[in-house]
């Protein structure tokens, strides 16, 4: 079985994500060399490496790993770097960030899956990495201000990003997927020097919204 999820994390690199512009070596190796089998559901293994969302119970579901690659790409961690992490999940973004050398701060609202993931990342012998059980969009993070801000979820618009990019240092970089279905985008802000955001697109996708985002406005007539 190990020979053959090796098989499959090679074909998903080869297959999937190079094909979608990833190109940094430091994100193949940390994505080629992490177990994500590990990461899923026992009844889902057979398709960890697939280029599919995987439900994680309590409603929630792992990034396709072609988007995963892309937000690592695009975020650009350096070793030693603080990041923090909205919506932990199963906790395999949480590991790959870890391993490209950044300290991890990684809220997850669900209490259930945030223990979850705290068993996995303690069983990699992961240090450096620190999961709370709280809602990113309600206040600060204790640890900030962060180099690195990664969104999993999906929001309606960047307005409700103001309380996440205050808490980004200077040429911190923010990665998110704005918009509703069926038409979203990935994002990345950075942080500019006299503190103003630039704002640049970088992939249309579509991914599930982030848990407890506030809904989008309507028309007001």
């Amino acid at each position: 079985m190990d020979l053959n999820h090796n098989i499959a994390r090679f074909n998903m690199i080869q297959q999937q994500i190079r094909p979608w512009e990833v190109l940094d070596d430091q994100v193949l190796d940390v994505m080629g060399a992490l177990a994500r089998e590990g990461f899923v559901p026992d009844g889902y293994r057979g398709l960890a490496y697939a280029d599919v969302e995987i439900p994680i119970g309590e409603g929630q579901s792992m990034l396709a790993p072609k988007v995963v690659a892309r937000l690592l790409q695009a975020l650009n961690v350096q070793p030693g770097e603080r990041v923090l992490e909205v919506g932990t999940g199963s906790g395999y973004l949480t590991a790959c960030l870890r391993r490209l050398g950044a300290d991890v701060v990684s809220l997850e609202l669900d209490p259930v899956l945030a223990a979850a993931a705290r068993e996995r990342l303690g069983r990699l012998g992961l240090d450096g990495i620190e999961v709370l059980t709280a809602d990113a969009l309600a206040g600060p993070a204790a640890g900030g201000p962060f180099d690195v801000i990664a969104v999993t979820g999906s929001v309606p618009g960047a307005e409700v990003l103001w309380v996440l990019e205050e808490q980004l240092a200077l040429a911190g970089r923010l990665f998110c997927v704005l918009g509703e279905p069926p038409l979203m985008a990935a994002w990345l802000m950075t942080r500019l020097a006299d503190g103003s955001m630039r704002r640049t697109a970088l992939f249309e996708t579509s991914i599930p919204a982030l848990a407890n985002c506030p809904e989008p406005r309507g028309f007001v007539f």
